[in-house]
């Protein structure tokens, strides 16, 4: 759907009074234009089963309500929860759930139809949710997202940068990440103290990389880059062997961010094969 289709679109939001609030982590975005930009970039289809985190004043909501076919929207706010629910009460294909999405089961939204999950997510908690979707990932057919512009940098980091980090490995292992465009501060009310940035994050059918366990893989990445200013023979000996690491084909004197999602799935891989660590290190999967 191009833009123009939602180019008169409005809401009630002006008349619904509500302070945002801090502990929530809560930016209203309200600058059309951007909203258009995401809705195009998303491009909802009447087949679509649509989730919305953090749907907020129902800025998005009113043009994805009519849309897709199926709309679930996860709202921890009450009081905001309680004003899409009258805002949207005629909208049969819209379930409002008032939920902690850090704590929310995505297996019960599981149908024949794969999410498409969209939302501007707190920066407070933005890591947290990514890591507790990826466990669904298998349910998700893409998720766009609204984040501080530095996170998003960081998601689509690649080796020999210092934005590259346990974030963009684990990200990249389970998805492609594409970064589609900046946001500024007065696009929100109110306005954040950084840049925003939309990005799109599309799991894999499957995985082109592949970890015995993910579990053990995470502690991989974790451990190495606690300490990302020493090399790898220093930052990672409490968990291997130097020479173990050499037998692998591992270049001791390269630091965390100079090594590849391959060659920590080829350590993980070894330390979960080992019979002192692979009991121990269970897979997350």
């Amino acid at each position: 759907m191009s833009s123009s289709n939602y180019s008169n679109k409005k809401t009630d939001t002006e008349t619904f009074s509500h302070r945002a609030r801090k502990r929530f982590g809560q930016n209203f975005l309200h600058d059309p234009h951007i909203i258009r930009r995401i809705i195009a970039a998303v491009a909802p289809q009447p087949q679509d089963h649509v989730v919305e985190i953090g749907p907020g004043q129902g800025a998005l909501t009113t043009y994805l309500v009519d849309a897709c076919g199926q709309l679930d929207a996860i709202e921890l706010d009450r009081d905001l929860a309680a004003y899409l629910g009258q805002l949207f009460a005629q909208k049969e294909n819209l379930t409002i759930h008032q939920h902690d999405v850090l704590k929310y089961d995505f297996d019960q939204l599981a149908s024949t139809k794969e999410l498409r999950i969209i939302g501007n997510l707190p920066y407070n908690i933005s890591t947290p949710v990514m890591f507790h979707l990826l466990r669904y990932h298998h349910l998700i057919k893409d998720m766009s997202f609204m984040l501080q512009l530095e996170v998003v940098q960081r998601l689509c980091a690649v080796k020999d940068t210092k934005n590259y980090g346990r974030l963009s490995l684990m990200v990249q292992y389970y998805c492609e990440v594409e970064h589609l465009f900046n946001v500024p501060p007065e696009a929100f009310n109110p306005r954040p103290k950084v840049m925003s940035a939309i990005v799109r994050l599309k799991p894999y059918k499957n995985l082109p990389i592949q970890a015995k366990s993910v579990r053990c893989l995470q502690d991989v990445i974790r451990g190495a880059f606690n300490q990302r200013r020493k090399t790898i023979r220093n930052s990672m000996k409490s968990m291997i062997e130097p020479e173990r690491l050499s037998e692998l084909g591992i270049d001791l004197k390269l630091r965390p961010e100079n090594l590849s999602l391959a060659e920590y799935v080829i350590i993980s891989d070894a330390l979960f094969d080992s019979p002192n660590t692979g009991s121990d290190t269970g897979d997350s999967q």
